[in-house]
């Protein structure tokens, strides 16, 4: 393999390593600072930012990541230069919208939530979809050229303005906490901008002309792509919201410390994922098909060998894990924790399935997957948690997980039958 392919790939993974670290060190800070109750709070917060930022922020970076890659190919740098363009207002216009619902959740929070201290946060965190839209589209660019280590090193600048955030605002409350966060956003943005548009200037300049008769398939993918993240949303960041409705505050802080190992199996796919969704698009856009059918199966099989190395260790350690790094008044997330850390291990397995989905060419396939495992997931959230607190809701994360890689596992075989990835009866 190439050394500069090499190096990238481990410059990614250094970067997307750092970066969720130092995102699981913002939350150990909060935990440790915050009472369990403001940890729930801050919690709601950031989960309904992102809620809807997820759910009306247009997803434009994977069709861009999609669509780049073949005009790259094409050497069509006219219509790469007009679907920037293009899909620029869009991408502007949804966070404008996901701003909004912020605005109207925040004066409806005494309501929503039962805590009417939640208005000014939420107030405040509107600002957060603004503030967060510019740095997807600027990394986009910096993958179409192969540089996903760049991408990675700037995941690591954000997420260490993000953790100076939240340990400078913790100690003044849970208002300026968010505000601090929206001030580290803009500096984030801020700085991948500037990267992404010399990354993008470097194309070879032609005239910009019209998408054609890719118009559609364009406006296609980007629709089927923003309700598939906008499914996910509902998967990650409605459970917090929903067991706040049905419990605690105090369950919604438990539930926060419980979802920490999840993110450290996120955290060893993320690197993984980021190389596959450009290597394998670009393989697929190439005609390499098997190559990337190969990976597939190559990550899934490594994937477990990992989890079942490491799921009984952290099952059994759990307790310790959460005193040394939460705190013992924390504790009583332990039984959430260790539901969660199956449901992750579930997930890491199947994690190759974000981008493979993008590198086929066919969002609708998560649509799929994630809404079968979003109509599992939220009524047992509900019903769960409104009984079992945080351990409730971790059964239903669990439960909903299982179905996913069930269905997901289905697919691939469809796929992996059929010509070019069609999957007869799944509609385009």
């Amino acid at each position: 393999m190439d050394a500069s392919v090499l190096r990238r790939r481990a410059g990614a993974a250094a970067g997307t390593y750092a970066s969720i670290v130092l995102g699981f060190l913002g939350t150990i800070v909060a935990a440790r600072v915050f009472t369990t109750e403001v940890l729930g709070l801050y919690t709601l917060v950031i989960s309904s930012a992102g809620f809807f930022q997820t759910l009306l922020d247009l997803t434009i970076e994977e069709a861009l990541i999609k669509f780049g890659f073949r005009y790259i190919t094409q050497e069509d740098w006219g219509r790469l230069r007009r679907i920037f363009r293009r899909t620029f207002a869009f991408k502007a216009a949804g966070a404008v919208l996901a701003g909004i619902a912020l605005v109207g959740l925040g004066l409806g929070a005494g309501t929503v939530f039962h805590h009417s201290e939640l208005r000014t946060p939420l107030l405040v965190s509107a600002l957060l979809p603004l503030a967060q839209s510019p740095e997807g589209m600027a990394a986009v660019p910096l993958m179409l050229r192969g540089r996903y280590d760049m991408r990675g090193g700037f995941l690591t600048v954000s997420m260490a303005l993000r953790l100076a955030a939240i340990a400078a605002g913790t100690h003044f409350g849970l208002t300026w906490t968010i505000v601090a966060i929206v001030l580290a956003q803009v500096a984030a943005s801020a700085a991948i901008g500037a990267a992404g548009l010399a990354a993008f200037r470097r194309f070879p300049t032609a005239p910009v002309r019209p998408l054609d008769e890719d118009a559609r398939e364009v406006m296609r993918f980007i629709a089927q792509s923003s309700v598939a993240t906008g499914v996910v949303s509902l998967r990650t960041t409605l459970t917090p919201m929903l067991l706040g409705m049905a419990s605690t505050a105090r369950q919604v802080g438990y539930f926060r410390v419980a979802q920490s190992p999840q993110t450290g199996f996120n955290a060893v796919s993320a690197p993984i994922r980021l190389v596959l969704l450009s290597e394998q698009t670009r393989d697929w856009e190439r005609g390499e098909s098997e190559r990337v059918f190969a990976g597939v199966r190559r990550y899934t099989l490594l994937a477990f060998l990992g989890s079942a190395l490491l799921l009984p260790l952290l099952i059994v350690f759990m307790p310790q894990i959460v005193r040394l790094l939460f705190e013992s008044k924390n504790l009583g997330a332990v039984d959430a924790a260790r539901i969660i850390v199956a449901a992750g291990a579930v997930q890491f397995v199947v994690g190759w399935s974000k981008s493979f989905a993008v590198t086929i060419g066919r969002p609708n396939l998560r649509i799929w997957t994630h809404g079968l495992e979003t109509a599992v997931l939220l009524p047992l959230a509900l019903g769960l948690g409104w009984v079992w607190g945080a351990s409730g809701a971790a059964v239903a994360v669990l439960a909903s997980s299982i179905v996913f890689a069930i269905s997901w596992a289905v697919l691939f075989a469809r796929i992996r039958r059929e010509p070019r990835g069609e999957v007869a009866g799944v509609p385009a």
